[in-house]
């Protein structure tokens, strides 16, 4: 009687758990960096003068600096103007209505609200934040690409465009409320310096049409690495900020640029 042959089990490898988190690993490290320079495109709602909002994403311009919403610059005649709406209004021509595409370089490091991103209009060669640094009302700075913009801003300073026409002082120094940073603009006189800082940081502030976040620096809100504090309408504090240094249009704005909620703004534990 001929024995039928006994059948061989199917080689099989052995995977150890560490290959399989390697794997893992690697493949959430992929989804990651392929996320991050999605491009966005869509109708775009103009925030401010260098940020735009896609759909349920908003993006900040990279590699340049545009006025806040609320903060004021001096004209050619000495005259102070409303340069941070005048630039969210560049801003707003620029777009005219059509698609905007976004490439999305990733979260803003000063606000995990906000992505950094170049962005374009749907068939234009020149990127959005080029073009404002071009009509001189962006600065150049660093940003996250190898995208730079210094010599756009050399020319508009040359021209004396936009901003440079008149004399302002640096978005950033805005923002922190640094009262003495360096004066910018070719109508800049240092025989006019203190009257030239009164008019950029006045005392009595008037909020921008729509915005009625107050907005105070303090050391105190230090302790929570920001810069100030923000009070809401209803708020206790509120009617005692009678000379806000900021006005903010929404709580994601004001948060974006370094400020808290008042404490005495929060709901009580457990409401």
């Amino acid at each position: 009687m001929t024995s039928e042959p006994q059948s061989r089990p199917f080689p099989v490898k052995m995977i150890r758990s560490s290959d399989c988190l390697r794997a893992g690993l690697a493949l959430f490290i992929a989804i990651l960096l392929l996320s991050a320079h999605v491009a966005l495109a869509a109708n775009a709602i103009v925030r401010d003068g260098d940020t735009l909002q896609l759909g349920d994403v908003t993006f900040r311009l990279d590699g340049i600096n545009a006025p806040e919403f609320d903060q004021i610059c001096i004209d050619d005649h000495a005259d102070p103007w409303t340069c941070g709406i005048e630039a969210r209004d560049q801003l707003t021509r620029l777009v005219g209505g059509r698609d905007v595409r976004c490439d999305d370089l990733g979260p803003d490091k000063t606000s995990r609200k906000r992505h950094l991103g170049i962005c374009s209009i749907q068939g234009d060669k020149v990127s959005l934040n080029q073009q404002l640094v071009r009509l001189g009302f962006a600065l150049s700075v660093d940003g996250s690409t190898k995208a730079r913009f210094a010599d756009d801003a050399a020319i508009a300073r040359d021209a004396w465009t936009g901003l440079w026409k008149g004399c302002f002082v640096a978005p950033k120094d805005f923002r922190s409320g640094k009262k003495d940073g360096a004066l910018i603009g070719a109508a800049c006189r240092s025989d006019r310096d203190k009257e030239i800082r009164a008019a950029l940081f006045p005392e009595d502030f008037a909020a921008p049409a729509g915005c009625s976040i107050k907005g105070k620096f303090a050391a105190r809100a230090r302790v929570t690495f920001n810069v100030g504090i923000y009070h809401l309408r209803g708020c206790p504090s509120y009617p005692a900020i009678s000379e806000p240094e900021r006005w903010f249009c929404s709580e994601d704005d004001a948060q974006a640029a370094g400020f808290r909620k008042a404490f005495n703004c929060r709901s009580p534990r457990g409401k």
